[in-house]
C-alpha cells in the first residue's frame, strides 16, 4: 500500500480499480515480470462489494460460481456459507484473495484517478489522481467495474431536505439504524428490491416510491449445503467448465431448457415454471429456450410471475401497481428474499410515481402526486451510470487530444469491449461490447484480465509499443453486437443496459449477449495475430 504521493514514476502498466477485476490483472501483470502501479477511490480493495453495503445486499449468482478459478488452492481453501454470498462475506474473500496473493501492495487506495492522457512522442500514458499522484505508463487498463457510477437524480429541492440522504452504491460502513424513523426507498431496481424488506423491518414506516416495477423471482436462499460444496470442490475444473458454457449466469449445475413453451401441453408449461420458481434465481429464465427472443414465449412467462405477485400481495390494487408490465428478462431479472411480501406489512407504502413523478424536496420531507410526506431519511436506490459512467467521468485523452467524452458522444464504441480506436494501448476491462453484465462477472473478468495479460505479453515479444484497435474493426465490432441485440428482446425495455435511467445518455444496447460466442470470437482474433488491432 502506497501512501506518499506519486509523481514521474514510470511503470509498464496503470491498472485503475481494485474490485475483482483489477486485483486479477494486478496478479497476472506482475507474475508476467511487469512493473504496475493500482489506484482506487476507496479504502481497501472489494470494487463493488466495498461500496455496496446496504441492507440485504447480497450476489444474484450462485456463490460456488461467483468466485476466482485461477487457483485451485484458492478454490479448494475457501468456504461459502451460503447459496448466494451476502456482501459482508463476498467483500471478506476479495480480502483474503488480496493477503493471500500480496496484492495491496501494488496500489494506492484513497486515490482517484482524474485524468489519463496520452503522450504521442513518449507512447506512454499519463496517469494523474487527485492526491497529487502522476504516473507514466506504457499501458493503461481501466478496472472501474460496470456498477460502480451512482446516479442521483437532481430533485428539486434535495439540498433544503434536513435529514440524511444514503444511496445504495455508497453506504455508510459503520450502516445505518433506522429504528423508529419514517423512512424513503426511492427506486425498485436491484438494490431497492434487496434492501425494503430489511428496511421495512427496521423502520417504524416506510414509503416506497416506485417509477417503474420490476419482474422479481424468489431467489431461495439458504445456508449452501456442504455436501453440494464438497462435491463441487471435487471436480471444479469440470464445473468451471459448464459455466463457461453459459449463454448468462443462470446457474451450471441446473438444467437450461431449450424447447419453446409452445411445444408442450398448458399443464406440463405451468408445471415447468413452477419447477424453476421453485427452484429460485436467474434460472427461473432457463425453463424455455425462447423465453428472450419470442414476445409469445416471454408473455406466458411474465404471466406467470404476475400470477404469482397477485398471490402473494394482499391488497390487489397494490398487486397491479407491483406488476410490470414490461418483457421479462430484458432488464436485468431481480432476485429477492420476500419482497413482495414486504407490501403486506402494516408499516409499508407503496406511491406510483409513474405517471405523476415525485415533485419537490422540502425540509421535512417530500411532495408528490399533491401530497407531502413527511420523512426522517431518505433511501435513493437509484442504479447506476451503468458500464460507461465510471470511465467517462475520468478526463481520458488518446491521439490528438480526442477525449473519450467525445468519441462516446453518441454512444461507447469499441473493438471487443477491451479497445477503442485512437486510444493506443488502452484496455478496458468488462466493457461496453463485451458480455460483462450479461455473463458471471467474475468468469468475465478472468477472461478479459487473461486476454489483456497475453495480448501486453505478444506485443511485447515483438517490439510492439504502440496496440490499438483498428477502426474499421471497432466499426464491424458495434455491427456485430447491435445484431445480436436485435435478435432478441432486450432493447425493447428502458433499461440501464441502454442507459435509459440517466436523462441525455445515448441509448445504445452496450452488452454483447451470448458469452460462449464471444470467447470463441476472442480467441479466433488471438490466433489471427490479433487481427483488427493495429500494431506498431
Amino acid at each position: 500500500m502506497q501512501d506518499q504521493k506519486l509523481r514521474g514514476r514510470q511503470v509498464d502498466v496503470v491498472v485503475v480499480g481494485a474490485g475483482f477485476g483489477g486485483m486479477y490483472m494486478t496478479h497476472l501483470l506482475v507474475q508476467k515480470g511487469l512493473s504496475v502501479q493500482a489506484f482506487e477511490r476507496g479504502d481497501d480493495v472489494g470494487g463493488t462489494w466495498y461500496w455496496n453495503r446496504y441492507p440485504g445486499c447480497r450476489c444474484d449468482v450462485e456463490s460456488m460460481e461467483y468466485s476466482y478459478k485461477f487457483s485451485d488452492e484458492l478454490q479448494q481453501e475457501w468456504e461459502w456459507s451460503e447459496r448466494y454470498s451476502p456482501q459482508p462475506e463476498i467483500l471478506a474473500y476479495a480480502n483474503h484473495v488480496a493477503d493471500r496473493f500480496d496484492l495491496r501492495r501494488h496500489f494506492s487506495f484513497q486515490s482517484s484517478v482524474t485524468s489519463a492522457k496520452y503522450n504521442e512522442a513518449d507512447k506512454l500514458w499519463v496517469v494523474e489522481a487527485d492526491r497529487g499522484d502522476q504516473v507514466n505508463a506504457r499501458y493503461l487498463i481501466m478496472a472501474t467495474g460496470c456498477l460502480s457510477a451512482a446516479n442521483i437524480p437532481d430533485f428539486q429541492g434535495l439540498d433544503v431536505f434536513s435529514g440524511p440522504t444514503y444511496h445504495t452504491g455508497a453506504w455508510p460502513k459503520e450502516g445505518v439504524d433506522f429504528a423508529g424513523q419514517k423512512v424513503a426507498v426511492i427506486g425498485t431496481g436491484s438494490s431497492g428490491i434487496q434492501s425494503i424488506p430489511f428496511i421495512a423491518e427496521q423502520a417504524k414506516h416506510l414509503t416506497v416510491f416506485q417509477r417503474t416495477p420490476n419482474f422479481s423471482v424468489p431467489a431461495r436462499n439458504k445456508p449452501l449445503d456442504r455436501g453440494v460444496a464438497a462435491s463441487i470442490k471435487a471436480d471444479y475444473a469440470q464445473f468451471r467448465a459448464a459455466a463457461y458454457q453459459q449463454p448468462a449466469a443462470f446457474g451450471a449445475h441446473f438444467p437450461r431448457r431449450e424447447d419453446s413453451v409452445l411445444d408442450v401441453p398448458p399443464e406440463e408449461r405451468d408445471a415447468r415454471f413452477e419447477e424453476y420458481w421453485g427452484h429460485g434465481g436467474f434460472m427461473f429464465l432457463s425453463a424455455f429456450g425462447d423465453i428472450g427472443a419470442s414476445p409469445e414465449t416471454n408473455k406466458f412467462a411474465g404471466d406467470f410471475v404476475r400470477k404469482k405477485i397477485r398471490e402473494i400481495v394482499k391488497d390487489p390494487d397494490i398487486a397491479e401497481i407491483l406488476c410490470p408490465d414490461s418483457i421479462i428478462g430484458c432488464k436485468r431479472l431481480v432476485a429477492d428474499s420476500g419482497y413482495f411480501e414486504t407490501f403486506n406489512r402494516a408499516n409499508v407504502d407503496l406511491v406510483d410515481v409513474s405517471s405523476s413523478p415525485i415533485e419537490r424536496f422540502t425540509a421535512t420531507g417530500l411532495e408528490a402526486k399533491g401530497q407531502a410526506f413527511e420523512l426522517d431519511a431518505v433511501v435513493f436506490a437509484t442504479g447506476f451510470d451503468a458500464m460507461t459512467g465510471a470511465l467517462l467521468r475520468i478526463d481520458i485523452q488518446g491521439r490528438e487530444g480526442l477525449s473519450l467524452k467525445d468519441k462516446w458522444s453518441a454512444g461507447p464504441r469499441t473493438y471487443l469491449g477491451l479497445a477503442t480506436a485512437g486510444f493506443p494501448n488502452l484496455f478496458m476491462m468488462t466493457g461496453p461490447g463485451s458480455p460483462s453484465v450479461l455473463a458471471n462477472m467474475v468468469t468475465g473478468i478472468e477472461q478479459h484480465a487473461e486476454y489483456i495479460a497475453e495480448a501486453i505479453s505478444w506485443a511485447d515479444e515483438r517490439d510492439i509499443s504502440s496496440f490499438e484497435a483498428a477502426l474499421d474493426a471497432e466499426n464491424k465490432w458495434v455491427e456485430v453486437v447491435n445484431m445480436r441485440s436485435e435478435a432478441t428482446l432486450y432493447p425493447q425495455c428502458n433499461s440501464w443496459y441502454l442507459g435509459a435511467n440517466v436523462p441525455g445518455k445515448p441509448r445504445v444496447f452496450m452488452p454483447f449477449i451470448g458469452f460462449p460466442d464471444y470467447v470463441a470470437m476472442a480467441d479466433e482474433i488471438a490466433a489471427k495475430g490479433y487481427e483488427g488491432f493495429s500494431k506498431a
